[in-house]
């Protein structure tokens, strides 16, 4: 039988608020908060994590499918990139015996690291489009398009496979690099999109390693699904700048105590 934790169901709760005031911030401010605020292990909290993103992910891909926002070309080549990375992942935390105290330093300080990455690629995504629109003669194309891309596939993989991060604001702002041309909706459907075989693919490998707690999983979802329905009915009430500038600042003072 399930026991329930309200403490985590509030925790997913404001969570998912967040995710859906900005689209973004599921795995980067989950993992953190289990791990700084709940004392969770690590590894527990990226299996259980990445379980989690692997169920909400889904829904909203099926959503943007129904619009066509999903550039399915660019989520075959980035799973050819990241689907065998999370494999040998999985393989490789297997090998180094990823409940040891010492590993678990290390993908604490993955998670750190990946949090603080997806604080850059929050502040200076929007000029990054303004700078490649402006520089269209560096724009990646062919062979050499698709090759980056695999390439990003593969650093998310290892990314999100070790930390749970890096699939939403990090994938985003690779794919807006990579194909500028594309509308905001196509990159949030993609990136999305390319996510779930990715996510549910690392969880089955937690799951295999041991680190999916399911009593932890269903508190969260039961209080991140229905915030992320009324987040993202009240994002229309903000500016975009101002709640990205704040989850920025957000996850800029959590990595730096996650790498302290």
């Amino acid at each position: 039988m399930l026991e329930i934790n309200y403490l985590y169901i509030v925790a997913g709760a404001l969570v998912g608020l967040l995710v859906g005031l900005t689209g973004v911030g599921g795995g980067s401010l989950m993992t953190p908060l289990l791990t700084l605020l709940f004392g969770i292990s690590p590894s527990i909290a990226v299996g259980t994590d990445l379980a989690f993103a692997a169920l909400t992910k889904g829904v909203g891909t099926a959503a943007h499918r129904l619009h066509g926002n999903v550039r399915w070309e660019i989520v075959r080549l980035l799973c050819i990139g990241s689907l065998p990375a999370a494999v040998a992942s999985i393989f490789f935390l297997k090998h180094v015996g990823s409940v040891s105290s010492e590993w678990q330093y290390y993908i604490q300080l993955a998670i750190g690291i990946s949090v603080l990455l997806t604080a850059i690629s929050l502040i200076f995504r929007s000029r990054m489009r303004a700078w490649i629109s402006a520089h269209p003669q560096y724009e990646l194309k062919g062979n050499e398009l698709r090759i980056a891309t695999i390439i990003s596939g593969i650093v998310i993989g290892v990314l999100v496979t070790i930390s749970s991060i890096g699939a939403g604001a990090i994938g985003a702002t690779l794919i807006v690099f990579l194909y500028p041309a594309l509308k905001p909706s196509e990159v949030a459907g993609t990136d999305i999109a390319y996510a779930v075989p990715l996510t549910a693919l690392a969880a089955f490998g937690h799951f295999w390693l041991g680190n999916v707690n399911f009593d932890l999983l269903f508190a969260l979802l039961l209080g991140s699904v229905p915030a992320i329905w009324v987040g993202a009915r009240l994002s229309k009430a903000f500016p975009e700048k101002i709640t990205r500038s704040i989850l920025a600042g957000v996850l800029t003072l959590v990595g730096l105590k996650l790498v302290s």
